[in-house]
């Protein structure tokens, strides 16, 4: 059976999740929400850069609640509560890459409601990108026994990002250090990561102390770098580093970190991606010790990664490839463990 998709939203993850749906064989685009009144009324291919596909795309919430479709992949730039209990009530199934993958109860509360009574489903697909902060270091630790630390920690270049009005203005790039560390960034992470480092403390059934301690940093330039938002000057935000643990006693047991620079060259403090380069890192120690370095997520180029960012094609098609197992699965929240283990498919050429 063909399930109806809807994409919200066509930024950066929104576009790379209509490719996807486009190429997944169980998959049909029948609707698409933008938030530029520009966008409306034009054809989602021309769009997203390709065909004609016969699918209009719309400004108004209320075409979207009432057209007949079966999932939702909901993904604006900030998540809206009410929009997704909307899209719930309205009977369709939300699979998200901005958070609700693990919520405490009160962050549940009026979703899993909606959910229930329309008897639909809404999945969170993790973060960092699409679960490769929580599920894939669950995942690994199967290995070990005796766990004593779990990390996970990304290492990107934000020059490949082509989002300067976020990059500036949310993430804090480009300006005074001091504007940076009390901008909105750091809370807006917390969201998502605060998730993640529960999320694996409970599974692991660490002993850790229920407050979340996050930290963050800066690096400045100490010559002009070109950048997504021009050129950043000597002294201006060009390096940011989040990081978020869980304690038992004063003990680290889980570490997620976030190492966003642009470029790492002329950064004070000296911050760099080493000879390894762009990764993403798992270590799971216990007997025995794993640790994992994961590349292909980071483009090979700058100029590559603001024509397509592998990571977000990552976040995107992890959301794609949800849709199936959500529709399927009972009503209300649920996450990795409550749904089967989801994979990829196979290329159309390439397909039974």
């Amino acid at each position: 059976m063909t399930l109806r998709v809807v994409q919200w939203a066509t930024g950066s993850v929104g576009t790379a999740a209509i490719k996807g749906v486009l190429e997944h064989p169980e998959l049909e685009l029948v609707g698409c929400w933008v938030h530029s009144a520009a966008k409306s009324g034009s054809d989602v291919g021309d769009i997203i850069g390709g065909r004609p596909l016969g699918v209009t795309a719309t400004d108004n919430i209320d075409d979207i609640l009432t057209l007949d479709a079966d999932a939702v992949i909901y993904a604006p730039l900030l998540p809206s509560v009410d929009e997704v209990a909307a899209l719930l009530r309205s009977g369709k199934n939300v699979v998200t890459p901005l958070g609700w993958f693990y919520p405490t109860e009160k962050e549940a509360a009026p979703l899993e409601v909606a959910a229930q009574a329309a008897n639909v489903t809404l999945h969170g697909a993790g973060i960092g990108p699409g679960a490769a902060t929580e599920l894939f270091p669950l995942l690994l630790s199967v290995m070990s026994t005796g766990v004593t630390f779990v990390r996970a920690e990304e290492f990107s270049d934000l020059r490949t990002y082509g989002a300067p009005d976020v990059l500036r203005y949310v993430m804090g790039f480009g300006g005074t250090p001091d504007s940076a560390l009390t901008g909105p960034m750091q809370k807006l992470l917390n969201g998502g990561f605060f998730q993640s480092v529960r999320l694996i403390v409970d599974r692991l059934g660490f002993a850790a102390d229920p407050e979340i301690r996050p930290s963050q940093e800066v690096a400045v330039a100490t010559a002009p770098i070109d950048s997504p938002i021009g050129v950043i000057e000597p002294g201006q935000v060009a390096g940011r580093r989040f990081t978020w643990e869980a304690l038992a006693g004063d003990v680290p047991v889980v570490q997620i970190t976030v190492n966003w620079l642009m470029g790492s060259e002329n950064l004070d403090p000296p911050w760099s991606f080493g000879p390894t380069g762009e990764r993403y890192e798992i270590e799971v120690r216990g007997n025995p010790d794993t640790f994992v370095t994961v590349k292909g997520w980071q483009p090979e180029t700058v100029e590559e990664g603001l024509t397509s960012n592998p990571g977000i094609v990552a976040t995107a098609a992890h959301c794609v490839n949800a849709v199936a197992a959500t529709c399927a699965a009972p009503a209300g929240i649920q996450s990795f463990f409550d749904l089967p283990l989801i994979t990829g498919r196979a290329a159309p050429h390439l397909s039974r």
